[in-house]
């Protein structure tokens, strides 16, 4: 667990954020958001901070695109 935060698994983590996990990864992939923490299998691993930090990313992503 990532220092006493809720985590979740990718599928979780873009249901959360409203986007298919296809998007999210294609988002990890364009570089459009930060990498988030890995387990021992490599598998992502978001805590709450992750999800709301990549709202923050895309909300200025759109903005600076406009």
């Amino acid at each position: 667990m990532t220092q006493g935060l809720v985590t979740c698994r990718t599928a979780e983590a873009a249901k959360k954020l409203g986007v298919s996990r296809q998007t999210l990864l294609r988002w990890f992939a364009e570089r459009r958001i930060t990498e988030v923490r890995r387990d021992h299998n490599n598998w992502r691993i978001f805590s709450d901070h992750d999800i709301e930090r990549i709202m923050r990313e895309i909300r200025g992503n759109d903005v600076a695109k406009q």
